[in-house]
């Protein structure tokens, strides 16, 4: 299989990056092809311009946008890897998703109303959170933060979700607790070949 992994953390030494570095490893030693699409390195703009929707109502993309629709065009899994700030989206990530997920590539409207275009694409989203797992769950934010990614961007665009993947707490847990959720992270990879 095809495998794109989109990942948005600006610590090169984060645990988003392990998380990154572990699932890539492991996929490549199921056999995968892989991608990585780091936002950070790469520099990618995240403003939506006024140039953006000109090209978007010409039928074109801006030439860094066409780079990844044509990354995500290739794959046949989309794994998203970024932490929660805020109890939403990076900011660099939200751009991507604002710039790349465009009408006429992942949606269009027709006389029934949106229809999503990315349709046999299927996504993996693991995401980290400072907050510990107790106070999301309480709150009912993980439902909410599933709500606005799974539903309101991925599946929007016709994209079918394996499974999203939340880790909490990470800056006050113990290296042993992080080791075993990269042993998760290998077992979600399997589940995904």
């Amino acid at each position: 299989m095809k495998n794109l992994i989109v990942y948005a953390h600006p610590n090169p030494k984060s645990f988003n990056h392990a998380i990154m570095e572990t699932l890539s490893g492991e996929l490549k030693s199921l056999g995968h092809e892989v991608r990585i699409r780091d936002l950070y390195e790469q520099n990618f703009d995240p403003v939506l311009k006024p140039s953006d929707f000109e090209l978007i109502q010409a039928g074109k993309s801006a030439t860094d946008v066409k780079v990844e629709q044509d990354h995500i065009a290739w794959a046949d899994v989309i794994s998203f890897v970024h932490p929660i700030w805020w109890t939403g989206l990076p900011a660099i990530f939200k751009g991507y998703i604002d710039r790349v997920f465009s009408f006429g590539f992942a949606f269009t409207i027709n006389e029934a109303g949106a229809a999503g275009l990315l349709n046999g694409k299927k996504v993996l989203i693991i995401n980290t959170t400072g907050t510990p797992e107790e106070m999301y769950a309480k709150s009912g934010m993980f439902n909410s933060m599933r709500q606005t990614s799974d539903d309101g961007i991925y599946r929007f665009c016709a994209m079918e979700v394996l499974k999203h993947v939340f880790f909490t707490a990470i800056p006050y847990i113990t290296d042993a607790e992080r080791a075993k959720m990269l042993e998760e992270v290998k077992g979600v990879a399997k589940m995904i070949s």
